[in-house]
């Protein structure tokens, strides 16, 4: 039977430098981390069920609408993937093949480990929960085979822990912005054709996914489905980073978010669609110093500010530690659901502190989580045990679910 390695301590990342870090970006990641996470403890219970009656309108809104924030994230995402792969249109990466092993080792590390605390949460709580519709059922081999390589959702298998799916789609944006900006790159011609040629591929992929693909709820275990609000990111990095044409590009991301409205008015869009706008606009950058450039950057003067600090640092700290927080509070959910739910099943008020106590306990095992591994460098040995880990946790699992019948 295979173990999970101990948590060690290798070489950590070289710290994350200003063009890996903003604050601004940092805060509104921590601010859609959060609703992220009290999204999910109003939508699953049962603590949020037995809270209800103290807060029933915030709860409605949080189960309906929290869910709303993974669009900010995938804005984000595409923002970042631009800023890092191609920051002037011009792909500055080596080989495809690379930079997607890179990003899929990035991803499987933490994820992995946080797919063992998920089966070990569900193991441990199913005798108290097992009924409950929020407690993953016992795994099948084929189901820890497709979470490993990321499939899970494409071979429809039950997701092991709430947002996994998000972790896959994420590798499939990232890997097909590789492979596209690598094409255009090989046969577009020079270099400032080539350039051209990425910014024109993307709006084309960006416009036939909001147009098109979105507009197909089927197709939502796949990247098109979701290509709409990356490719908006993508975007609104070229058009914050464009020195002369910045209002071109707002006017260009604002034509492909109307149309997209008017052909079908999605939330999840008009939310990716602002967010884009928005990021287009408060992150510009302009190389003439104009005054222009001085408003838009406005907010991100703010989030650096001194005054702004005490307020936004926790919530920017927040922000950095994201993706772990992300992975790991639905099994730290689960345990306080059934630890809150099963002393005080008639309290209100006792669940609603259960609420908040899973919130902060969700982000310090975040911290860690962050700490302790994604913030390290991860290799292809420690993606590779990690996932054997994790099928070998899962076959333990069902043996002693079929030893203790």
């Amino acid at each position: 039977m295979s173990h999970p390695p101990p948590l060690q301590q290798p070489p950590r990342r070289p710290p994350a430098g200003p063009a890996q870090r903003h604050p601004a970006i940092d805060t509104v990641k921590g601010l859609a981390c959060a609703a992220i996470v009290w999204h999910h403890l109003a939508f699953y219970g049962p603590m949020s069920d037995i809270a209800q009656p103290l807060a029933p309108e915030l709860m409605a809104v949080l189960s309906q609408y929290g869910r709303l924030a993974v669009q900010v994230f995938l804005v984000l995402g595409g923002y970042l993937a631009a800023a890092s792969l191609a920051p002037a249109g011009l792909a500055r990466f080596d080989a495809a093949g690379t930079q997607i092993g890179r990003r899929f080792v990035r991803l499987v590390v933490p994820y992995a480990v946080a797919l063992v605390a998920a089966l070990l949460a569900a193991a441990a709580v199913r005798p108290w929960l097992g009924g409950h519709p929020s407690v993953p059922a016992e795994p099948s081999i084929a189901q820890l085979l497709a979470h490993a390589v990321l499939l899970h959702d494409v071979f429809g298998e039950e997701a092991l822990s709430a947002g996994v799916w998000y972790v896959a789609i994420d590798f499939q944006l990232f890997a097909s912005a590789v492979l596209l900006m690598a094409a255009v790159r090989r046969w577009g011609g020079s270099p400032q054709r080539a350039a051209v040629a990425t910014r024109v591929a993307v709006a084309l992929a960006c416009a036939a996914s909001l147009w098109l693909f979105n507009r197909q709820p089927g197709l939502d275990v796949w990247a098109a489905y979701f290509w709409g609000a990356y490719g908006l990111g993508m975007l609104a990095c070229w058009g914050a980073r464009s020195p002369r044409h910045g209002a071109l590009w707002l006017v260009g991301i604002a034509l492909l978010g109307a149309v997209a409205l008017w052909l079908d008015f999605r939330d999840r869009i008009a939310l990716a669609w602002v967010t884009a706008l928005g990021l287009a606009v408060c992150l510009r950058t302009n190389g003439a110093g104009s005054a222009a450039g001085a408003e838009g950057a406005g907010f991100a003067r703010v989030a650096e500010s001194r005054q702004a600090g005490a307020l936004l640092r926790p919530v920017q700290a927040l922000g950095c530690m994201a993706y772990s927080v992300f992975l790991v509070h639905f099994p730290v959910c689960l345990v306080v659901n059934a630890a809150f739910s099963q002393a005080a099943p008639q309290s209100p008020a006792w669940n609603a502190l259960g609420m908040v106590a899973a919130f902060a306990l969700s982000v310090g095992a975040g911290r860690l989580l962050y700490r302790r591994v994604e913030s390290q460098l991860a290799t292809w040995t420690v993606a590779m045990r990690w996932q054997a880990g994790l099928v070998g946790l899962g076959w333990a699992v069902i043996w002693a679910s079929r030893v203790l019948r």
